[in-house]
């Protein structure tokens, strides 16, 4: 268990905080504290709970010796120590490092793989079960780029999804995912295999990248809607080329001045999303697990649809009940992939 000197001084920092709001700082200096105060306040209830356990168990123990109160210890005293064990691991829970990055919005980018015109419209799939998984938790889905194919599948799309925690719940999605059933193509009723590959990026703020504009070339060009229909009369559409790393986005909003800021927020966030994969790739170079190491090229999930089944392979979890999946109902994945995800590294605080 963690040490009682680290915990009084998690308090101490704690209390340090509240006594510096209630000073009336400057703004800067309110903002910063009003982040730490929040990531601290749910650690300091647990610590509250597991310090309150500790003495009530010491003070059911003291009462056993009392002839008066020993009937009430014995009774109390089990399910006190039976508490203990699970108030510990809410504690340390809250404990573990926070990943700076969960509670921002974030970008979604689908992409088909191998699989031809299948894979695209399996793309079309994982779009909609994102959209209903952000609409059932309260979230913002916006489409910021989209680019279909004359069956409706989709050849590329980004979307941004703003709400509370939303990095945090969607981070483990990205990777290939696998499509077994057959297509609407196939006349001989045979099962085929395709994959779509989804890459879930922290959205970047403005302080996160510097970007000298020396580094970019803007090039303006004709938009164009699904399958090349709808062609604005007006060349509108932003495509950013940042030099040194050879990323490359577009926007085809109708208002060009719009389309430049959202291909700039996406090229800060991907920006953003390479440093992160650089440093996670340095720390984490001595792990033999990592759940959350968003390698796009690795195969996480196959959505087998003949058998109803979806498995993804992280964790080797397998449910029956591919449907609902697909319709957005995510949340026992996710919840499974984050428990696994705390369970590694409580392990790795242990060694």
């Amino acid at each position: 268990m963690v040490p009682n000197d680290t915990l009084h001084q998690i308090i101490a920092r704690f209390e340090f905080i509240e006594a510096r709001m209630s000073a009336g700082v400057s703004g800067d200096e309110i903002a910063a504290l009003g982040r730490e105060y929040a990531e601290l306040r749910p650690v300091v209830a647990e610590i509250a709970l597991y310090h309150q356990l500790q003495q009530d168990i010491a003070e059911a123990t003291a009462m056993l010796s009392d002839p008066e109160m020993r009937a009430l210890a014995e009774e109390e005293l089990p399910d006190l120590t039976r508490r203990l064990p699970e108030v510990e691991h809410a504690l340390q829970l809250a404990l573990l490092p926070k990943d700076a990055a969960d509670a921002r919005p974030a970008l979604i980018e689908i992409r088909p793989g191998t699989g031809g015109e299948e894979a695209a419209l399996f793309a079309a799939d994982l779009l909609r079960m994102y959209q209903r998984y952000a609409e059932a938790q309260g979230w913002k889905f916006d489409i910021l780029e989209e680019s279909e194919t004359e069956l409706g599948g989709i050849k590329e799309v980004v979307a941004h999804v703003k709400g509370d925690g939303v990095f945090a719940r969607l981070k483990f999605e990205s990777g290939v995912h696998r499509v077994q059933r057959v297509p609407t193509t196939e006349s001989g009723g045979r099962v085929h295999t395709s994959a779509a590959t989804v890459a879930v990026l922290p959205e970047a703020a403005d302080v996160d990248v510097s970007i000298n504009p020396g580094d970019i070339r803007i090039d303006t060009m004709r938009a164009s809607g699904a399958g090349g229909q709808h062609v604005n009369t007006t060349d509108s559409a932003v495509r950013i080329t940042h030099i040194p790393s050879g990323i490359v986005v577009t926007s085809s909003e109708k208002s060009q001045h719009r389309n430049r800021e959202i291909a700039m927020q996406v090229l800060r966030t991907k920006l953003y999303d390479q440093e992160r994969n650089r440093i996670h790739t340095e720390r984490a170079a001595d792990r033999k697990s990592q759940v959350g190491s968003g390698d796009r090229s690795e195969r996480i999930r196959t959505y087998n649809f003949p058998q109803g089944r979806l498995t993804d392979h992280r964790i080797n979890l397998t449910l029956y009940r591919l449907d609902q999946v697909v319709a957005g109902d995510l949340d026992e994945i996710i919840d499974a992939l984050i428990a696994d995800d705390q369970a590694t590294r409580l392990a790795e605080l242990g060694t």
